[in-house]
């Protein structure tokens, strides 16, 4: 047995353009904070605004640091940030990934990687579906009451360590290889599909002007004058596309289309969760 770790709270750290990691790492925190009676802090870097400075942790708190998975990894343009933009000073933290029922491929590996680099001790790691960014119809219904059970046990077996009633694995071994390239999208004829100067559409007829897209960017891509361009460096989240209220937003890039039609008719099977402690 390990001695208890002394904790003076919980907090969530997390980028979700479309908030199924945002559901995932809530649900994991409070899940925690029931069974160590702990106050819940948040730390959310979707927006641009809160990327604009580095956060500093103690090691009385409980991280649970969540993303989610693009292409079988992190998020490429997220990723310098991510790996410099905080500082762990050996705070206990859980690596948490959400990915759309294809794979999480390497992107569990790639964070774990990230957070020891940054200063955190990890006690534990797990990947969950969720919602797929792209489709309104792949895993639609993650995260579901069997994964919901399932966060449950991972956040039971992390409050374990937390009291030393568990050894936490050091290091913590975790499926992936953090150094692997990206995922290569494929199209229903099964051949490599390329996708990556596709942007969001706006029917300018349905679109009342609220400016909801541009200030929910993560990126900052969408044009606050005129919302129908983007000039910036579109990550294909598709937070313009959920957030709409009026339904105006729209990918119809023909290698896009190819390669979500092939998501959701090859990976309709349930991929289940995995977590590690």
């Amino acid at each position: 047995m390990s001695a208890p770790l002394e904790l003076s709270g919980i907090r969530t750290v997390f980028f979700s353009p479309t908030g199924g990691v945002r559901k995932l790492v809530t649900t994991l925190a409070q899940d925690f904070a029931q069974q160590l009676d702990l106050p819940i802090a948040k730390t959310d870097f979707t927006l641009p605004q809160a990327r604009e400075t580095s956060y500093e942790f103690s090691p009385s708190e409980l991280v649970l640091f969540a993303s989610p998975t693009y292409a079988g990894k992190l998020p490429n343009k997220l990723l310098p940030y991510i790996s410099s933009g905080f500082v762990g000073n050996g705070a206990p933290a859980v690596a948490l990934i959400g990915f759309g029922n294809r794979s999480f491929d390497n992107a569990l590996a790639e964070l774990v990687s990230c957070l020891e680099g940054d200063g955190f001790s990890l006690v534990g790691a797990g990947a969950f579906s969720n919602r797929h960014a792209f489709s309104q119809t792949l895993a639609a219904d993650r995260p579901d009451e069997a994964d919901l059970s399932e966060l449950n046990q991972f956040a039971c077996a992390i409050a374990d360590v937390v009291r030393g009633k568990r050894e936490a694995t050091s290091p913590l071994d975790v499926p992936g290889d953090a150094e692997a390239p990206y995922y290569r999208p494929i199209g229903l004829d099964g051949e490599p599909t390329v996708f990556l100067k596709a942007k969001p559409v706006t029917d300018m007829s349905l679109c009342d002007q609220c400016g909801l897209c541009p200030r929910r960017c993560p990126m900052a891509a969408i044009d606050f004058n005129d919302v129908s361009q983007t000039p910036g460096t579109c990550i294909k989240c598709h937070a313009c596309v959920r957030l709409c209220p009026q339904g105006a937003k729209s990918f119809e890039d023909p290698a896009f289309l190819s390669h979500r039609g092939m998501l959701e008719r090859d990976y309709q099977r349930r991929a289940e969760p995995v977590w590690f402690v």
